[in-house]
């Protein structure tokens, strides 16, 4: 693979951290476009949907999604792994199958061998099959910077897609993976998290959420998010956005990864961290009476991160059961409460 001291983050200014645009941006940008009513339109980008879903027949919806980012690791196998992940975790989102991707690659050609190229692909390959994923084709541009990642398609029925914001009174909040991928990726760059915490953040983004998605389809679930850039306060806030019925997290009910909640108070914070608080923290209740450093951990941006779903408190104890049984770390982490008015956090 050529000199091996060459480590694949060296190529990205935002190695880590994702590069997202900051959702006050999106926002910006995205707030005022319209376009043609399409009468099978199910979902586009006027909510912050995790995909756009099209009907193509009464029991048939097609479910499309893009996503893709500079390195999160110097090996590019696990980056690979990562990245397709990543990707196919939108489509787990809303409730729906994937069934083909297409590669989105930068490469700094003059700069990086090609056999890193050829092995982000196989750990691409690897996260894909592993899904029944077919890729069938990518688009690359030579760029200074590696970036990588896959538009992916599914299918699921139309009566059946999972929307982010359509929870009701009465439920709980259940986390499939926990958060602070983030804040140890960055601690793991300073050279301080230990061996042991990088590589379950590691571990943690490359699993597939398909195990998860699999479990929430035998049961009632009324809203589904993946938690990924904007952290999982900024995802909750998506859910909370245009719904008559607030929720409420319970910050102690949070699972943590390693020493995240420590290397937050070192100021070991990723960038995306100051920008999700910066724009999405005044729509989050009670986030002032917060303490600061647990405000960075739910903001922490992650990758790959675990599915949010909202499922009948009746049920949420067999709901965990069942994601535990499948080797899942999956939580209730807060309820949804119709006396609320948006999302809060205890």
């Amino acid at each position: 693979m050529g000199d091996d001291t060459i480590r694949l983050t060296q190529f990205s200014r935002f190695a880590g951290c994702g590069a997202k645009l900051g959702p006050a941006l999106l926002d910006k940008a995205l707030c005022d476009l319209r376009q043609p009513a399409y009468p099978n339109l199910i979902s586009d980008f006027s909510h912050a949907e995790d995909c756009g879903v099209y009907r193509l027949t009464d029991d048939l919806a097609l479910v499309q999604t893009i996503d893709f980012f500079p390195p999160v690791c110097d090996d590019p196998w696990i980056f690979g792994r990562i990245a397709a992940a990543n990707a196919l975790s939108d489509v787990y989102a809303m409730g729906a199958v994937p069934i083909t991707a297409v590669s989105v690659v930068c490469f700094p050609e003059e700069l990086l061998d090609i056999q890193y190229l050829r092995t982000m692909m196989e750990g691409a390959l690897d996260a894909l099959a592993e899904a029944g994923t077919a890729l069938v084709g990518g688009h690359t541009v030579r760029d200074s910077e590696v970036k990588f990642g896959f538009c992916v398609n599914g299918t699921v029925h139309p009566d059946r897609v999972l929307a982010n914001n359509t929870w009701h009174d009465g439920e709980s909040l259940v986390l499939t993976k926990p958060i602070g991928v983030g804040l140890v990726n960055t601690a793991a760059r300073a050279g301080i998290a230990s061996v042991e915490e990088e590589r379950t953040a590691l571990a943690s983004m490359q699993r597939l959420n398909k195990d998860a998605a699999q479990v929430f389809s035998r049961y009632p679930v009324s809203a589904c998010t993946d938690v990924t850039g904007f952290g999982l306060l900024g995802h909750a806030c998506e859910m909370a956005t245009d719904n008559p019925v607030g929720a409420c997290i319970d910050s102690k009910l949070v699972p943590i990864i390693g020493n995240a909640t420590a290397y937050a108070e070192m100021g070991l914070i990723p960038a995306g961290a100051y920008t999700n608080i910066d724009y999405r923290a005044r729509f989050v209740g009670d986030f002032g009476q917060l303490d600061e450093t647990m405000g960075f951990v739910l903001f922490d941006p992650q990758t790959s991160g675990g599915l949010l779903a909202s499922v009948p408190n009746r049920i949420a104890g067999e709901v965990v059961e069942a994601l535990e049984a499948q080797g899942i770390e999956a939580a209730v982490i807060g309820h949804t409460d119709a006396a609320l008015d948006g999302l809060h956090v205890i």
